[in-house]
């Protein structure tokens, strides 16, 4: 078992858990650029990190292509993910702490818990699937469970399906969310796209409940949704997501 003194650098690990996270969510080739506005860091920065994740054997990246993460790599990433969704899940479950409180904790402590730590920690949530946000939650043996997403900002109009996962890297827009009463397992249509770059209308809620609201074109793509079928959702606006409650706690 891998304890925190033997693990790669911080830095390392943050290079390599975002060129993960913008390969998972992400619809084209993950880029300097992206990487650059994600680490809040200069181009020459992230190309002068590259190279040293390449002498590591962690990324495959050519001048002005794009990056990969290699099949080392890969594991790295998803040992640090696995890390920071159950320090997350952990933080609102035992500790009461919101949705939009979790992030910047859990990318602090992610570098020093043990793994010994973190499998205390899935044991007793009860080896969750997925984080407070949807986020799945890698395995011990580092496999991934995928699910039939997409953006709620690329659906078609008359779309209908359940929102699985909300992307976390914005603590005001997951305060923005939570006060509109959108959380993970609810029940979601788009029924109108308002022309020029206007709101989404969207109708929520359970049969018999539901409401119609505006939700921004930045929001909606933070909000992914998956066909109700495959999340094995009924009714609708039942409160319960893949795990626990839909509503993020204040």
């Amino acid at each position: 078992m891998e304890n925190a003194s033997e693990r790669p650098s911080t830095s390392v690990e943050d290079y390599v858990k975002v060129i993960y996270d913008l390969q998972e969510r992400g619809s084209g080739p993950v880029t300097i650029s992206a990487m650059a506005e994600r680490l809040s860091v200069s181009n020459s920065s992230v190309s002068g990190m590259l190279r040293k994740l390449g002498e590591l054997g962690l990324v495959s990246h050519r001048r002005y292509g794009d990056v990969r993460l290699t099949e080392t790599g890969d594991k790295a990433a998803l040992a640090v993910l696995r890390r920071h969704r159950l320090l997350e899940t952990y933080l609102v479950e035992a500790l009461g702490y919101s949705w939009d409180e979790v992030h910047d904790e859990a990318e602090i402590l992610e570098h020093v818990v043990s793994d010994r730590f973190v499998d205390r920690i899935a044991a007793y949530l009860g080896d969750p699937a997925v984080d407070p946000h949807g986020d799945p939650i890698p395995t011990r043996e580092g496999s991934v469970p995928e699910r039939e997403t997409q953006l709620l900002s690329a659906a078609d109009e008359g779309t209908t399906g359940v929102i699985v996962r909300v992307n976390d890297s914005d603590p005001d827009l997951l305060r923005h969310l939570a006060e509109q009463d959108i959380g993970i397992g609810m029940r979601v249509e788009l029924v109108e796209r308002r022309p020029f770059g206007g709101p989404l209308i969207v109708r929520t809620g359970a049969p018999g409940e539901q409401r119609e609201q505006a939700l921004g074109l930045v929001a909606a793509e933070a909000v992914w949704v998956a066909p109700a079928h495959e999340h094995g959702h009924t009714g609708g606006g039942s409160g319960e997501g893949e795990r626990g409650p839909s509503r993020p706690r204040s």
